[in-house]
């Protein structure tokens, strides 16, 4: 997935993951993925989806400051 701001360019096909996390199996529909990236410029985002009864059922890409990512890999 890419998602594309007014300076930057978040591309999961691109960027390194620096952890994943997963709830639920494949095929269940509260379960759900979330994905911590780094770009190649150290910029991070978080990529998230999941089945329609999860938090994340819509595809989306978060850009995360470096503090914000520290804090979420701590929590995860």
């Amino acid at each position: 997935m890419v998602k594309k701001t007014k300076t930057k360019v978040y591309d999961t096909e691109t960027a390194t993951v620096v952890k994943k996390v997963t709830s639920g199996a494949y095929g269940d529909p509260a379960g759900y993925e979330t994905t911590l990236y780094q770009t190649k410029e150290g910029d991070y985002f978080l990529y998230t989806f999941g089945g329609e009864a999860s938090p994340y059922a819509k595809e989306t890409i978060t850009a995360y400051g470096k503090a914000k990512a520290e804090a979420w890999l701590k929590n995860n």
